[in-house]
């Protein structure tokens, strides 16, 4: 099976050597996604809420993209600029995957891309 280049103008295009997500066989892998607006590249929000529901919504994207919906994803790697920021991040981050979520880590990262607050990465299978 060989990789599919997944876009979608939807998300946000990538700001560096890398692609929106990468399709083998059953699973898509998804790059990171950042509370960019997909249209203007502009940073959507000053708060975590506002970020993470973005990000959630250039995620779903992203997903939809490769034909994959929320409930096919079975890992997330999400990472916070400020740990103080969890509880409202899950408070957003659980109204998108509100039954049988999937695995996940959740680490707080010195900076990110941009100096946004919030950056999620999936995995889904197909």
């Amino acid at each position: 099976m060989d990789k599919q280049i997944i876009t979608t103008d939807n998300a946000p295009a990538a700001i560096g050597p890398y692609n929106q997500a990468i399709k083998n066989g059953n699973l898509l892998i998804t790059s990171g996604q950042i509370p960019l607006d997909p249209h203007s590249g502009e940073i959507v929000g000053q708060d975590i809420e506002t970020q993470a529901r973005q990000v959630m919504e250039n995620l779903k994207a992203v997903l939809t993209a490769g034909g994959a919906t929320l409930d096919k994803v079975i890992k997330t790697t999400c990472f916070l600029n400020d740990m103080n920021d969890f509880v409202a991040f899950n408070q957003v981050y659980q109204t998108y995957f509100t039954e049988n979520a999937p695995a996940r880590s959740c680490v707080a990262v010195d900076r990110l891309p941009k100096d946004v607050l919030v950056e999620v990465e999936a995995m889904a299978i197909l």
